[in-house]
């Protein structure tokens, strides 16, 4: 795919939000855009001019029903990437008006068009396994949140958080983990006391209970998932979707679902404070529970 902004967006439109007036035909010529460049055949072409009448269907149901998927290659523009990535993680934002979320967009909007200074990503096994089963169900509600994520993928450099001591975290959780931070001290973006990027977890791992004296957003993209507020408190299963935010050294556990746990993540100040592991005596029936199953 050539180094444009053309490109980036024509990927962007093949996810357009279903049901959106004038999405489907909004898909369909971003589909023509890749079939003048012989990146998309004439029978997939064709299942994009059908759907284009129909904002609501979405064409890879159509596209598996003929035996068809929509191949293309990831962009050569990291830094174009990035931000589209960016742009359509604040528009997911903007659905929400919980605690947290007007903090999070607005140091964002403060951030976001600084210089851009793209990593050295090296590959994360995290990543590798555990990111397409995450996106698989993102497609089908946000597509173009999805396809942002895929598309900015390989850009980021994902990091395991090797602060806390194994023991106390625990060695799975330590190896079944990875964030991409966006804007942040030490993200591609930079930015002063404020972090916000993507948090990824394998299936059915716990992150045991902590705390940190930095506010944080969590927006999860995926679920159900086990989250509990304090040790000894009860486990409380919540979808999808549903954002939750802790207040500066609120305790908070997570217990990942059947599906890898994605979410968008802000951190609103005190970003360089490490947090602490809070014990609980039960860490051994958690990480054996299987949500959904």
């Amino acid at each position: 795919m050539s180094e444009n902004a053309e490109d980036l967006r024509a990927g962007a439109h093949l996810h357009a939000a279903l049901g959106q007036p004038g999405s489907g035909r909004l898909r369909y010529a971003a589909a023509m855009h890749f079939h003048g460049q012989g990146l998309v055949s004439d029978a997939v072409l064709e299942v994009y001019r059908i759907c284009s009448a129909r904002d609501g269907e979405d064409p890879v149901g159509l596209l598996a029903a003929r035996g068809l998927r929509l191949d293309l290659p990831p962009p050569d523009a990291p830094g174009l990437a990035i931000r589209l990535l960016i742009d359509e993680i604040d528009r997911y934002l903007a659905g929400f008006d919980g605690p947290g979320i007007a903090e999070v967009r607005s140091l964002t909007a403060a951030w976001r068009e600084g210089p851009l200074t793209l990593p050295d990503p090296a590959p994360n096994a995290v990543v590798a396994d555990h990111l397409a089963p995450a996106l698989t169900p993102l497609y089908g509600t946000h597509p173009a949140l999805a396809g942002s994520i895929a598309g900015a993928a390989s850009c980021l450099d994902w990091i395991t958080y090797d602060l806390y001591e194994p023991e106390e975290i625990g060695a799975r959780f330590l190896s079944g983990h990875a964030f991409a931070s966006l804007i942040g001290e030490e993200a591609p973006i930079p930015a002063r006391d404020f972090d916000m990027g993507l948090f990824l977890v394998a299936p059915h791992l716990l992150y045991r209970d902590h705390a940190h004296p930095a506010p944080e957003l969590y927006a999860p993209l995926t679920g159900p998932h086990g989250w509990r507020f304090g040790p000894g408190t009860p486990l409380m299963v919540r979808p999808a979707h549903e954002p939750v935010w802790n207040d500066p050294e609120a305790p908070h556990m997570t217990k990942v679902g059947p599906v890898p746990f994605l979410c968008i993540f802000g951190w609103t100040k005190d970003v360089a404070l490490p947090a602490r592991v809070l014990p609980a005596e039960d860490w051994p029936e958690l990480e054996a529970l299987r949500i959904g199953g």
